[in-house]
């Protein structure tokens, strides 16, 4: 499965952003899908994921409450809606897919999108 991030742009401390990720290829609803971002100099952090259908969401403790995953099967794509965002939360933001299981660890997936930045000011 090939993946598209957008959505990702400048926003002030306490705004709110929605990324997207367009999947094409295979089936995408096969697919548990997640967001991982990274800073510069960091490693990659997982940030939230989602189940084939929707079900199952995860989230890392530092973003649960403030970001909801979801996705539409009908359209190949999958969100991340963030608010309540902060300046350290400045990073590339990536979608990646992967079958069979979720997991928290980057190790797994099989595709992932270009990143898009997303810049949080103070």
């Amino acid at each position: 499965v090939q993946l598209q991030a957008s959505g990702g742009g400048l926003v002030q401390a306490g705004g709110s952003l929605r990324l997207s990720c367009a999947a094409s290829g295979r089936v995408f609803s096969s697919y548990f899908m997640a967001w991982f971002r990274q800073v510069p100099g960091k490693e990659r952090e997982f940030v939230a994921a989602i189940s084939v259908d929707g079900g199952s969401t995860y989230y890392a403790h530092s973003v649960k409450g403030r970001f909801t995953i979801s996705r539409d099967n009908a359209k190949n794509t999958v969100y991340l809606q963030m608010s309540s965002l902060k300046p350290e939360e400045t990073a590339v933001y990536y979608c990646a897919a992967r079958r069979f299981y979720y997991s928290a660890s980057e190790s797994g997936y099989e595709s992932w999108g270009q990143g898009t930045q997303v810049t949080v000011s103070s």
